[in-house]
């Protein structure tokens, strides 16, 4: 675990380690998600990044007239 100070602006560093672990570049856009006494920051990626990410999900379902 590392600390991180928060700047006069309210800013923090995410330290190099774990930017490289998660694979965090410059730009990128989080939500920030404040739980409890915890911050949570989730990447937020397009429909095309997320395609595939449910490679098991059945997709030969019957569906309806309508639906197609």
């Amino acid at each position: 675990m590392q600390a991180v100070t928060v700047s006069p602006k309210f800013q923090i560093v995410i330290p190099q380690a774990i930017r490289t672990q998660l694979n965090i570049a410059a730009g990128q856009k989080f939500q920030v998600l404040a739980l409890g006494q915890r911050i949570e920051l989730l990447p937020i990626e397009s429909a095309r990044q997320l395609r595939g990410f449910l490679p098991e999900l059945a997709t030969d379902v019957p569906c309806e007239e309508d639906r197609t």
